[in-house]
């Protein structure tokens, strides 16, 4: 069983996700190298099972944002697509707002939205305001609620002027902020979003976690969001899912896998002038030099001791008193099988 700290959702009236058991498998073929063995081939084709996911087992409750981390091929864009109905698994069960997303029924397909962030649902050769109208015809949108909501999503993120503009010609950031307003012209129950950031500056990501923070708040919506970029975690999530190899190694709070797994802070020292690496290592811990700027790492247990000699050090103008980054905190999780054995046995 895979670690929680937080109350059991699936018992809970409030869950609109629902997954059990859920496993998918893929068959893949390999392909030899040479020509005889090519042509050999042709005949007796070797074959292996991959398992994307294995026996998934997830509640999510109404109004929460969740992330899904991982590293490459963990399995968290196969979560969701079996969760928005895409593909179908090879065993276990799902329900998502009471419906079993691969039945695709129209009635849950008007409930959801998902965002790709490197598949586009805007036509290329038109302007987004063309898609948005199209939209409308498929969900079948009143248009007083149409225009109201159309109006509310693009004031919001300021792209009222790109709406006339073919697509091909916006921006990436440009892009995915049209991306958005379309998924939630519905007004969906349930967002996943695979990626949504990606390749975005840093003002076009402040734009967006400003953005679904506002929706997730006013509408109640239902966020599932996968990302490689720990800025949007922590700016959107407060329960992270953390999958390895198809399963789920940890889900719980954001915060207590940094106080769980991180031992030391980073301390950061600025000198008039570089010093001497000798002179820095006399400190006693794990030092980096760059320039005048000495990083240390101290034990949490040591800094309250160890701050009043750093600060009387000759030349130091300046410390700086941090947390380790959070994606080195994560991809630390990912290496190594000893901590995520660690996670389990911090389970209840």
């Amino acid at each position: 069983m895979h670690n929680t700290d937080r109350p059991a959702v699936a018992a809970s009236t409030d869950a609109v996700i629902r997954v059990a058991g859920l496993a998918k498998e893929y068959r893949v073929y390999d392909k030899p190298e040479g020509l005889l063995a090519s042509v050999r081939g042709l005949f007796r084709r070797r074959s292996r099972v991959v398992e994307a996911l294995r026996g998934v087992d997830l509640a999510v409750g109404q109004g929460e944002f969740v992330a899904l981390l991982g590293p490459n091929g963990a399995g968290k864009t196969t979560l969701l697509k079996l969760l928005s109905g895409i593909i179908t698994p090879t065993r276990g069960a799902a329900t998502v707002l009471g419906h079993v997303p691969w039945e695709r029924a129209d009635a849950f397909r008007r409930r959801f939205a998902l965002v790709m962030g490197q598949r586009n649902q805007l036509w290329w050769d038109l302007p987004a305001a063309e898609s948005f109208r199209l939209h409308q015809e498929i969900y079948r949108i009143e248009p007083a609620r149409f225009e109201r909501t159309r109006d509310e999503l693009v004031d919001m993120l300021g792209v009222r002027d790109l709406m006339l503009r073919p697509v091909r010609d916006l921006s990436l950031g440009e892009r995915m902020k049209l991306e958005l307003v379309a998924a939630l012209l519905h007004e969906p129950e349930v967002l996943f979003l695979d990626e949504p950031t990606i390749g975005l500056d840093v003002v076009a990501q402040h734009t967006i976690h400003q953005f679904l923070r506002h929706v997730q708040k006013e509408r109640r919506t239902t966020v599932v969001l996968t990302t490689h970029y720990m800025k949007d975690v922590a700016a959107l999530c407060e329960r992270v899912v953390v999958i390895t190899r198809g399963s789920i190694l940890y889900d719980g709070s954001l915060q207590r896998i940094v106080d769980r797994f991180t031992t030391h802070k980073i301390v950061t020292l600025d000198f008039d002038e570089a010093p001497d690496r000798d002179r820095v290592e006399r400190f006693g811990f794990p030092c980096e030099v760059r320039g005048p700027r000495v990083v240390l790492r101290i034990d949490r247990g040591r800094i309250a001791d160890a701050l009043p000699t750093l600060l009387r050090s000759e030349g130091v103008r300046d410390v700086s008193v941090e947390d380790v980054p959070l994606e080195e905190i994560v991809a630390e999780l990912f290496r190594s099988g000893g901590r995520a054995a660690g996670l389990q046995e911090s389970a209840s």
